[in-house]
């Protein structure tokens, strides 16, 4: 990403697959491409990529439509208690 320096990046899923070395490796660098002129958009079903690259605004998505925006304690909500409510409220 830093060759091509967009002014926005969608990391779909860059976790899948990834070992606990690969995750920090992968945190980091995103990490230190953060900047306020560049946007990031990150998508991920689980907490431990956030454990790295810490979000400004969390946002739960089902069915295409965001159902509840918060910050990082949101995703860590999510951890804890699952997408349940989400999908049982639409």
């Amino acid at each position: 990403m830093s060759l091509l320096d967009p002014s926005i990046a969608v990391l779909d899923e860059t976790d899948s697959g990834l070992d606990v070395d690969a995750l920090r490796t992968v945190g980091s660098g995103v990490t230190n491409l953060k900047s306020k002129d560049k946007g990031m958009l990150v998508i991920t079903h689980y907490q431990r990529l956030l454990d790295h690259i810490v979000p400004d605004f969390v946002h739960i998505m089902v069915k295409g439509k965001i159902l509840e925006s918060g910050g990082p304690d949101l995703a860590k909500i999510v951890e804890k208690e699952g997408y349940k409510r989400f999908i049982d409220a639409n």
